[in-house]
């Protein structure tokens, strides 16, 4: 080995550790300090592949694109949410809570190394298109997605309006891979909608939360008071994927008076929070339900825990996703960024909601929702479905207790079909919410509040 390559490799890999070490302590992260002698011998056996490849690749390599490579591979053996962004793709990340974006409007996920649609944006050139949850994106162009990163697939699906886009999905139940092309348009960010499902009871659904939520939620409940006195509320999670955590905070702080709503434990004390409820809201008498299902993540499953160990709301639907862990967002000196799982989200009465989720108090089958597998050893009456959870993700980290129970998820009775006959919606209508006469889950959150009303409410 030549020696001044060796100080090269060495001195380049100091000098990325120094630009990680000035950024993570001008955001108050504690260095931990390389001391053992085997993590020395692993960086020294790092910079002996890198000089290996450097000097004996059949073409020249980027030390940089190499390093950034590696630094991504660490970050993957973390757990599913922990990643390296270059520039572009810091960039794009912020753009996720602005106003808007122009792309196909899909929310997605990596399953086994391919890239999976969780659900389309309605009203979206995807939504149009008929995509499902479920979905398998084999390719994007001519781009195989397989081991691709969710931030390389964002890029490439993202673009400036009225381009277009072609990817090749399967389907469960296809017997080939289709393309689709898809014209890439604005996508709004609106992360509330609201409509009033009978007279007394309206219906607010929350997509993500964005920067914006906690206003158009207050402004669409006022619109609906204006509308008549409210006797019972549905606020709608599912599909949620989450989003910002003070949002979520401040939605949960509407309807608790008091209390914690939730908290954060890392391994540093800087990552140690908790929540409470602020005394500064209207009182709401009105019972109130809470709508959960497989895609409920995150800043939703924060909500529905706050909201179910205060008694404060029924949660209905499925069993969530358990994506109970916190990232944070470290800007690098040189415009790159770290998202880094550092801590773990618990409800008000300490339950950990990573890998585990949120376990409604009314259990409703989803009819339709995240990817549905079955097991092709069982006989096809004695198939269930399987829903996509993080549990189910590569990596995932556990729930962060001592014996890292899960919660009992009870196991949902199979959906009655209705046998009410339903016109075919019109394309309007195909654009709004599921039909309530196919949305048993909705169905049933309504049936509870007229009877919680009879009997004076949720005690």
């Amino acid at each position: 080995m030549k020696s001044t390559t060796k100080r090269s490799v060495i001195k380049i890999i100091a000098v990325t550790l120094c630009v990680a070490a000035g950024s993570l302590l001008a955001w108050n992260y504690s260095l931990v300090t390389a001391t053992t002698q085997d993590t020395y011998e692993s960086l020294e056996a790092f910079s002996n592949v890198l000089n290996l490849v450097q000097e004996n690749y059949v073409e020249e390599v980027d030390s940089q694109k190499a390093i950034e490579g590696a630094i991504r591979g660490m970050l993957n053996t973390l757990d599913p949410h922990s990643s390296y962004m270059k520039p572009d793709d810091f960039k794009e990340l912020q753009v996720e809570t602005q106003g808007s974006f122009t792309g196909i409007g899909i929310e997605i996920t990596m399953k086994d190394n391919i890239l999976t649609v969780v659900s389309p944006i309605e009203g979206t050139p995807a939504f149009a298109k008929g995509l499902k949850a479920g979905d398998k994106i084999v390719k994007i162009g001519d781009e195989m997605t397989q081991d691709m990163s969710l931030m390389e697939a964002v890029k490439r699906l993202r673009g400036p309006k009225g381009s277009e886009v072609t990817i090749s999905i399967h389907r469960k139940g296809w017997a080939d891979i289709k393309e689709i092309t898809l014209v890439r348009d604005i996508i709004p960010i609106h992360s509330v909608k609201s409509k009033l499902l009978e007279p007394g009871y309206p219906y607010i659904r929350i997509i993500n939360f964005q920067a914006q939520t906690t206003v158009d939620f207050k402004k669409a409940l006022a619109d609906l008071e204006k509308q008549g006195k409210v006797k019972g509320l549905i606020v709608d999670l599912r599909n949620n994927p989450g989003g910002l955590l003070d949002q979520s905070v401040k939605i949960a702080d509407i309807f608790i008076d008091e209390g914690v709503i939730v908290s954060t434990k890392g391994r540093i004390k800087e990552q140690n929070s908790v929540f409470y409820a602020r005394d500064n809201n209207p009182k709401y008498t009105f019972p109130l339900v809470v709508l959960v299902n497989e895609g409920s993540a995150s800043a939703s499953e924060i909500v529905a825990g706050a909201l179910q160990d205060h008694k404060k709301a029924v949660i209905i639907g499925a069993q969530t996703f358990g994506k109970g862990s916190v990232q944070t967002i470290i800007p690098m000196d040189s415009g790159a960024g770290l998202r880094l799982t550092t801590a773990r989200y618990y409800t008000p009465s300490g339950r950990s909601i990573q890998a585990t989720g949120i376990t409604p108090d009314v259990i409703v089958a989803s009819s339709t929702s995240m990817p549905v597998e079955a097991d092709e050893k069982e006989d096809e009456q004695d198939k269930k479905p399987k829903y996509l959870r993080e549990k189910d993700l590569k990596h995932h980290i556990g729930n962060g207790l001592k014996e890292d129970v899960t919660q009992k998820e009870e196991k949902p009775k199979p959906e009655e079909k209705s046998k009410a006959k339903v016109k075919a919606p019109t394309s309007k209508e195909k654009s709004e919410s599921e039909d309530m006469s196919k949305d048993q889950q909705l169905n049933t959150a309504l049936t509870l509040l007229k009877g919680l009303n009879v009997f004076g409410g949720k005690k």
